[in-house]
């Protein structure tokens, strides 16, 4: 099943967004993902309708795909913006409003025929893009905000017209209103898009860092290098490139030639330089601080480390949380109910007041205008944008916005201990064995070449050999070790004290090497703990959330790590099964986040409430969690807690302040206490606060 990511334009609040939902998924495709803040627009193709099909029916509804099939031409118009728009309207609105201050009246522009040649260029404009859009919205079923302001403006600007006609304007002048409406209503949408556009700060700066030129190098007929730039799109996998002091790493690649310090702050959030020499993976985007080296490219576009960040990014945008559920009913229903009180508001004013049925119209025009369904569409998304958009750029990767909503309740963490509390940088500093010591170590060395764990890593990158043992079937047992056959039909294992029980009462060993149920030797390694994890451990302590070790290491192990960073409570010696049961049984006590980083550990990770990977682990444990801290380290752990908290919190003060200002401004305008002009502005002006108070998400502590 083919996944298509495109990026829509036009999209401007939570019904635009909903429209293009159904649409798509009355086609019947799957998985359907739409972020009305980014313009992203993801599915899954299920072989029954074709793209340009899908594309010309997105353009049906009035937005436009930016980088589809080309099936769907987008129609040149003469504005590109609504800064265009508010810059030509209120060339004509500017005079009108002028009759609006106390005192001052220029007769000129009194006259209603002045005043109609003034509105109808503002309404045009106006129609061509609020009518347009409400038409269609109206057509699908799915109002939009945009049917409140062509209802008020057409309303005002009607009403006018007839008066005009009958020979009555004096009476019936709302002129001014009318383009007031539309004029303030493009100002209003302008300060939105850039207070939006703020959200995607820290986004953009990570996708324009993989655009520049790369050294490309190539060899002649008698091997003479030549060294020419070229675009780093154009590069290729297997390109050989030269990268020097002070330049960004093209594309991901792999050192062939040469040392440098390299800052993968774009990644990870840290600064300090990392060294890297021969055959070690560089990250494209990151930056060459000192040395020159000679690499060859191992990925490219979509396929680089940084493009996935970006794509999972993306994706977590566009998943909604429970919190915003309500939000996206309430804003599904607004409009009709809005329509609806300015409705009640007209008859209700015109016959139960005497203020009679031009103030009365003005007043419904101004509960039209004034409501404001785009601020609870925006409360969610414009704070998962921030918080998504800071956690990238300081190395935490939150896979699914729900995440940021769950880590308010997190109560417990629970810790791997190697690779995870520990480097996993290992060292062999004692071995026994009963046969040669040659023929040991390359048994030791031919079993755990196999195997990712970080101890076997370890033996096989020490002990390394060339004539290791070839085998006919080996396979890695979770928890336990690995296990092989030779062709002579000889079974071995490299395995913990589970795999020796039945030869050994020593237990204290970290590898047991058995042949044919023969104990062999053992193999003692040393792991140092990591630097930043007793400041980890302590911080989660102050802020009252348990930590517990879950290990299946040795119990005298996982003890001694846990006294010497002051964690709360330790169950060692646990297989995967145990593992699971053991976090399921901590979920029902309170919500628990479980950090980890071996294979052992992705069934743990996906049951736990919040599942949280190394960058450095294993491929499935990355894939079970949904955070991976970037850092190669847990310096990033209270800062993912504290994000998500803090994005919750900001969540909540959002639909707070949106449910308020149209629970006060609706019956305020319907009261008539204020003017439709007025409205127009303040229902800008509101979105423009909620993505204020979601950008402070950028420097606000949040440990």
């Amino acid at each position: 099943m083919e996944k298509v990511n495109w990026k829509v334009e036009g999209m401007s609040c939570t019904n635009c967004a909903l429209s293009i939902h159904k649409y798509l998924e009355a086609k019947g495709l799957e998985n359907v993902k739409v972020n009305f803040i980014g313009g992203d627009v993801s599915f899954d193709m299920n072989g029954n309708i074709a793209k340009p099909e899908i594309e010309k029916g997105i353009d049906s509804l009035g937005y436009h795909v930016v980088n589809g099939t080309g099936a769907a031409t987008k129609n040149k118009k003469l504005f590109k913006n609504h800064l265009q728009r508010f810059l030509f309207c209120i060339i004509f609105t500017a005079p009108m409003l002028l009759t609006m201050i106390p005192g001052l009246h220029i007769m000129a522009l009194m006259n209603p025929y002045v005043q109609l040649a003034l509105t109808i260029p503002v309404f045009i404009v106006g129609m061509d893009f609020f009518g347009r859009s409400a038409i269609k919205s109206l057509l699908k079923g799915i109002p939009n905000m945009n049917v409140l302001i062509a209802l008020g403006a057409t309303a005002a600007f009607g009403y006018s017209l007839y008066g005009t006609i009958i020979g009555e304007a004096e009476q019936y002048m709302f002129y001014e209103t009318a383009a007031a409406i539309i004029t303030l209503v493009f100002l209003g949408n302008w300060m939105e898009d850039k207070s939006v556009e703020t959200t995607q700060a820290a986004l953009r700066k990570l996708a324009v860092t993989q655009k520049g030129t790369a050294n490309m190098i190539a060899y002649d007929d008698q091997h003479h290098e030549h060294i020419f730039p070229v675009e780093s799109t154009n590069l290729k996998v297997g390109d050989l490139i030269l990268i020097k002091s002070g330049e960004h790493v093209p594309m991901d690649c792999k050192i062939l030639w040469g040392d440098a310090s390299i800052n993968e702050a774009i990644v990870t959030g840290e600064s300090m330089p990392v060294e890297k020499k021969m055959n070690d993976k560089l990250i494209g985007g990151s930056i060459l601080e000192n040395g020159t080296i000679k690499a060859y490219v191992t990925a490219v576009g979509e396929d680089t480390v940084l493009s996935n960040i970006l794509k999972l990014v993306k994706e977590a945008q566009t998943e909604k949380p429970p919190v915003q559920q309500l939000a996206d009913k309430i804003s599904a229903i607004f409009v009709p109910v809005v329509v609806s009180i300015a409705v009640l508001t007209l008859l209700g004013n015109y016959f139960f007041t005497d203020i009679g049925f031009g103030a009365s119209l003005l007043r419904s025009i101004a509960v039209l205008v004034i409501s404001c369904p785009c601020a609870m569409g925006l409360a969610t998304p414009a704070a998962i944008a921030v918080g998504l958009g800071r956690a990238a750029k300081n190395g935490v990767l939150f896979k699914n916005a729900k995440s940021l909503e769950v880590f308010k309740d997190i109560k417990q963490v629970v810790f791997d201990k190697t690779g995870t509390l520990t480097t996993g940088e290992f060292s062999i500093y004692d071995f026994r064995f009963t046969i040669d010591p040659n023929e040991f170590k390359r048994i030791a060395c031919s079993l755990e070449k196999y195997s990712n764990h970080p101890i076997a890593k370890c033996i096989a990158k020490e002990w390394k050999i060339k004539d290791d043992i070839r085998w006919s079937k080996i396979e890695e047992i979770k928890g336990l070790g690995m296990k092989a056959i030779d062709k002579e039909g000889n079974e071995f294992i490299a395995g913990s004290f589970k795999v020796a029980e039945q030869l050994t009462k020593d237990d204290t060993h970290s590898i047991y090497i058995i042949r044919n149920n023969e104990l062999l030797g053992w193999i003692d390694v040393a792991d140092e703990i990591r630097r930043e994890a007793k400041q980890v451990v302590t911080m989660l302590k102050l802020k009252g959330i348990k930590t517990i070790l879950l290990s299946g290491d040795r119990k005298e192990k996982c003890e001694q790590v846990a006294q010497q960073l002051g964690i709360d409570e330790v169950a060692a010696e646990q297989t995967p099964e145990q593992k699971l049961e053991k976090i399921a049984a901590y979920n029902s006590v309170a919500p628990t986040a479980m950090v980890g980083d071996g294979i052992n550990d992705a069934p743990a990770l996906a049951k736990a409430t919040v599942g949280i990977s190394l960058s450095d682990a294993s491929q499935i444990a990355m894939q079970s969690a949904q955070v991976v801290l970037m850092n190669h380290g847990l310096k990033n752990l209270p800062l993912s807690l504290g994000l998500g908290k803090h994005t919750y919190i900001t969540i909540k003060q959002n639909l707070f302040w949106a449910f308020l200002y149209n629970v006060v401004a609706i019956p305020v305008a319907a009261l008539g206490f204020l003017n439709p002009t007025f409205g127009a502005l303040l229902m800008g002006l509101s979105d423009v606060v909620l993505a204020v108070n979601s950008v402070r998400l950028n420097w606000k502590k949040v440990i």
